[in-house]
């Protein structure tokens, strides 16, 4: 059986126009740029880290400093991770967080106070066009809401907001409307939708296969690589709405090889392995639409309240991204799988908030392991540079998936929607 490689559609691709090339001048010749400070036994501290080490460092001091660890966020102009900690008797658990390399910081929320926060928001204020996820660097849930909440809306989020007391929350007005991005145009294709090819995978039972978001997944079973063109793909399993927003799409075609890269139009990046995300680290993100663009993570876990209903677990950053740049990949500048394009608000214009579907949650609900042939890393790994064979995938030049009727289609899909044959 003769292999195939999914066309790249660089003309897609280049629709980003000044955009993906500025930011393309700014990956690509630091994209193997070593981050790291000095060596473990230096007495200095903090240490200069990679964004991916400075996750697994995270990790380590939350299970280290327990209830005083009150989360953490990465400097990128000091190339540090910052560790919030709350003041108690024992001041060992800032020697501790110090020894290890971390800068300290003494804060006045835990995570159970915020945590509870985030819970009351939910119980008191899920009201579409709205947002929330804990910010370590102000330490505070960050609320956002979008143009569509007004009046007693409003007035009731701002309610919910106080009621938490003072200094747990601040509110942020977004001038567009939250959404998935979805639109008709060039990419990969199923009827009226138009969405992204994330990254390439390989699918429990080997199979080739690749992540999209989760409300293309709902909106149609097969996927092609040309408007009107015969199906190469078929949803295995979806989410959306509830614990995420991804989909897991297996090639039709057993043979095909499917690239473990990122296309940006007249080069590609390898990727090498997913990571887990972190407050304060530069990522880059590839869609049909607007072509390459790069901004920050601004929050974990977070909460989004679209019109087809709530998602969790995401990640906000303040990337932009409009129609059609759905299920597209975000992607650390040395090659590390992040996250999948689920929706937000505003565009590449005036800028705006955006969610991204993290990638290590995705691969784990699936089954799935990055790379055709399964040789990198698992889901939840922190992912260091050239540790996969193949992780992650191209952004099949296939252009991104965002269907013009891919919202309005996700709103009637069921949740966790699974095909178990094709």
């Amino acid at each position: 059986m003769s292999h195939k490689r999914i066309p790249k559609r660089k003309a897609a691709i280049a629709v980003g126009g000044v955009v993906a090339l500025g930011a393309a001048a700014i990956l690509l010749p630091n994209a193997n740029a070593s981050q790291d400070g000095a060596p473990d036994d230096a007495a200095a501290a903090p240490r200069t880290l990679k964004a991916a080490d400075a996750s697994d460092l995270a990790s380590r001091l939350a299970g280290l400093l327990g209830d005083a660890f009150a989360g953490s966020y990465y400097d990128g102009e000091n190339k540090q991770l910052v560790v919030n900690v709350v003041p108690g008797d024992d001041n060992n658990v800032i020697v501790q967080a110090e020894k290890a390399g971390a800068a300290v910081r003494e804060v006045d929320n835990s995570l159970t106070e915020l945590a509870a926060g985030a819970r009351t928001l939910k119980s008191e204020a899920t009201i579409p066009g709205t947002s929330w996820a804990v910010d370590p660097r102000t330490n505070r849930i960050l609320v956002t809401a979008d143009s569509t909440v007004t009046g007693d809306r409003w007035n009731r989020l701002e309610s919910t907001v106080r009621s938490l007391g003072p200094g747990m929350a601040t509110v942020k007005k977004s001038a567009g409307a939250f959404r998935t991005f979805a639109s008709g145009g060039d990419a990969i294709f199923s009827g009226g939708a138009r969405c992204s090819l994330g990254f390439n995978v390989t699918a429990g039972d080997g199979s080739p296969a690749f992540l999209t978001a989760g409300h293309c997944g709902v909106a149609a079973d097969q996927w092609s690589d040309a408007q009107g063109g015969q199906p190469i793909a078929t949803v295995d399993q979806a989410v959306f709405p509830g614990a995420g927003d991804f989909a897991l799409v297996t090639y039709d075609d057993p043979a095909t090889q499917a690239p473990s890269e990122v296309n940006l139009g007249d080069q590609t990046l390898p990727i090498s392995g997913a990571a887990e995300a972190t407050v304060g680290q530069e990522v880059f993100r590839m869609g049909s639409t607007t072509g390459l663009a790069d901004g920050q993570v601004l929050g974990l876990d977070a909460t989004v309240n679209y019109p087809e209903g709530t998602v969790t677990g995401l990640i906000q950053t303040n990337v932009c991204a409009e129609p059609g740049d759905s299920g597209g990949s975000m992607f650390t500048r040395d090659g590390l799988a992040i996250g999948l394009t689920s929706g937000g608000s505003g565009d590449c214009t005036s800028g705006g908030e955006t969610f991204f579907q993290p990638v290590t949650t995705a691969l784990e609900a699936v089954g799935a392991t990055l790379g055709a042939d399964g040789a990198g890393d698992q889901a939840g790994g922190a992912g260091d540079a050239g540790a996969g064979d193949q992780a992650g995938g191209e952004e099949a030049g296939a252009g991104e998936d965002a269907g013009a009727g891919a919202g309005d289609a996700s709103g009637q899909g069921a949740q966790n929607h699974s095909r178990t044959s094709h």
